[in-house]
């Protein structure tokens, strides 16, 4: 099977999967699938006779996204330069999609949609924002906690990890990540070169559930506007998601954390990778080989995005 069948069929696949776009060119499948299918019958004509003129070399026999490149074998099959431009998308001053060889996943809002209006665009600072969380009543958990918990961290930063909820000591201190599983975060960070004050660190909740239970759905669909605020503030590049409740809450979805991992999510135009929670690592440590795993791609697709200056 030549490069270009494989390439076929692979899109064939992940059109059936649900997926619509080619995050390499921005051509969509549909559009791909049609510049190889017109070309297809051409080809293995030209390939039968002799005297054919010959074709864009593509490596045979090789899995496709992974030696084979794409512009070249759709080039190969007849797209023209003309035809993969037009197909690009129409927001030309969107930064292109980090490229990893992870699977896609889900995909929340677009590059240029606006999260939020009204009186939360008001909110034009994180100190704006935290003064507004210390006052908040939107749910009834600022009546049982100590302090509220808005995050910290770099204001401008290009790496941001979000959590479930505040615990006991970051609910007597008013800091997240600050007890046993901040402390294992801190190493995570440090494993692939960030220190604590690089990256902006927060939770959905900013206020403590009673005993560390789990969010209540109102209670997320209450704290929910500040984090979406904050990411629209800083404006990272990449996403980091720290347990269940954060990814389901940011990729608006009830898949499982097994589900989701190991796939470039996006969250209006930003990549955001899962993981494990630090918590759940200190009850199971079998999950940390996959968190080195997940913290790693992150850091991949950070360091692959265009810099602020480009």
């Amino acid at each position: 099977m030549d490069a270009r069948e494989q390439l076929k069929r692979y899109l064939e696949q992940r059109r059936d999967m649900g997926e619509t776009e080619l995050v390499l060119d921005g051509l969509t499948v549909d559009e791909a699938l049609r510049i190889l299918g017109a070309n297809a019958a051409a080809s293995r004509s030209a390939d039968r006779r002799e005297s054919a003129a010959p074709t864009v070399s593509v490596e045979r026999e090789a899995p496709v996204g992974a030696s084979v490149d794409w512009r070249e074998t759709l080039r190969a099959a007849g797209a023209g330069p003309g035809e993969l431009m037009a197909a690009k998308p129409a927001n030309p001053t969107a930064p292109e999609p980090p490229r990893d060889d992870s699977p896609s996943g889900l995909t929340v809002g677009t590059p240029s949609g606006e999260l939020f209006g009204g009186a939360m665009a008001s909110l034009d600072t994180l100190d704006k924002l935290a003064a507004h969380v210390a006052s908040c009543t939107r749910c009834p958990l600022y009546s049982t906690a100590t302090n509220p918990v808005p995050g910290e961290g770099n204001p401008n930063a290009d790496f941001m990890c979000v959590g479930e909820a505040p615990g006991a000591t970051e609910d007597q201190t008013g800091r997240p990540f600050v007890g046993a599983a901040g402390q294992l975060l801190t190493k995570i960070l440090a494993a692939i070169d960030f220190k604590r004050e690089d990256v902006y660190i927060c939770n959905v909740l900013k206020h403590r559930p009673p005993g560390n239970r789990n969010p209540l759905p109102e209670e997320v669909t209450a704290c929910s506007p500040y984090l979406i605020r904050q990411i629209e503030l800083i404006r990272p590049k990449v996403i980091l998601a720290l347990g269940t409740f954060a990814a389901q809450t940011l990729l608006d979805t009830k898949l499982s954390i097994g589900k989701l991992r190991g796939q470039v999510h996006r969250y209006y135009g930003v990549p955001l990778v899962v993981t494990y929670h630090p918590a759940a690592l200190l009850r199971n440590p079998g999950w940390k080989r996959p968190t080195w795993e997940d913290v790693q791609l992150a850091r991949r697709i950070l360091d692959s995005a265009p810099s602020s200056g480009a």
